[in-house]
């Protein structure tokens, strides 16, 4: 287990008419159960949720708890066993919630009836990125059209937010492509990189200094619109990829039986921290987009994206471990 301890406003001060500061925590700090080890993405996400917290609740000392492993199921089955106090809040992926439970027979933890979603925070943009030797989407599928089973697509996992890119994007396109999982996006990309391996979708953020060196070539978005910094770059959708659209999402949850008026402070901070100029600004910067539009929406983003990747899963044959 790997801890990165962070006081951002060292002393837990009483605040009039909220209760966090200084009553629920009881001048303890306040858990953020992570569920990669460090990484840009969560870590920034992370960094703008406690910011915005030390806002609004006036104070308070937040410890950030990497729990890797397991598909992130190992930080959201400590998360889910936590006291129901928010001292101890999981900042999950879409592949907690919409992915996990249809790769393990048994996750340990449900997604639903174990926690007390708050809500999104922020969503990566993706890169279809591949060896510079493809000019295209189009040169890349009429290669593995010629070359069944001959082409590669990487990714950092079996049932990870890439592969099952990759499934759909053959699927559509009735090719067959082999898939070399690794543990971890570096490895992937490398593989790509040295042209042992050909596309992969990747988070943005991990491909783009590979594309900025011309190490790796941006073929496409799988983003609903194109991105801002890139706009040169098409979408899936505008290739013809009816709605082939993702974007993988960071999101805040608290164990089951948390008070709800709790519970409608950490939302409201939450939402007004990634509301600022300098929340999209540093998202941006990091391949990142705000997300935190409250619990409603991330309890209708959890059903649609589970429903897709239930069917993802099925087509790519993964059975649960």
């Amino acid at each position: 287990m790997l801890l990165s301890r962070r006081a951002l406003l060292g002393s837990t001060l009483a605040l009039p008419g909220l209760a966090m500061a200084q009553g629920f925590t009881e001048g303890r700090p306040v858990s953020i159960v992570l569920p990669y080890t460090p990484s840009a993405g969560q870590e920034v996400t992370s960094r703008i949720l406690t910011d915005g917290f030390a806002e609004y609740f006036r104070g308070g000392t937040y410890v950030n708890e990497h729990r890797p492993g397991a598909g992130t199921t190992v930080a959201a089955r400590h998360a889910a066993r936590a006291r129901a106090d928010g001292t101890t809040l999981l900042l999950a992926t879409n592949v907690t919630f919409t992915v996990a439970q249809f790769a393990y027979r048994n996750p340990g933890f449900d997604p639903d009836a174990d926690f007390a979603h708050i809500s999104l925070l922020s969503e990566a943009l993706y890169f279809l990125a591949a060896n510079p030797k493809w000019q295209s989407v189009e040169e890349l599928v009429a290669a593995a059209r010629r070359r069944p089973g001959e082409l590669v697509f990487t990714s950092w996992g079996v049932g990870s937010v890439a592969h099952l890119l990759g499934v759909d994007f053959c699927r559509r396109n009735g090719i067959e492509m082999l898939h070399l999982p690794f543990n971890g996006t570096p490895p992937a990309l490398i593989e790509i990189i040295a042209g042992r391996a050909d596309m992969i979708f990747s988070t943005m953020a991990a491909a783009l200094p590979s594309v900025q060196s011309n190490r790796l070539r941006a073929l496409a978005t799988p983003s609903p619109q194109r991105i801002a910094s890139y706009p040169d770059l098409p979408t899936m959708q505008e290739l013809g990829y009816r709605d082939f659209v993702m974007l993988p999402w960071y999101s805040l949850s608290a164990p089951a039986g948390t008070p709800p008026a709790l519970l409608a402070q950490l939302e409201e901070a939450a939402m007004r921290g990634f509301a600022t100029p300098a929340a999209a600004a540093k998202l941006t910067e990091n391949g990142l987009v705000p997300a935190a539009r409250g619990r409603s929406d991330m309890l209708a983003r959890i059903v649609e994206d589970r429903r897709r990747n239930q069917e993802l899963m099925r087509v790519a044959g993964i059975q649960p471990e």
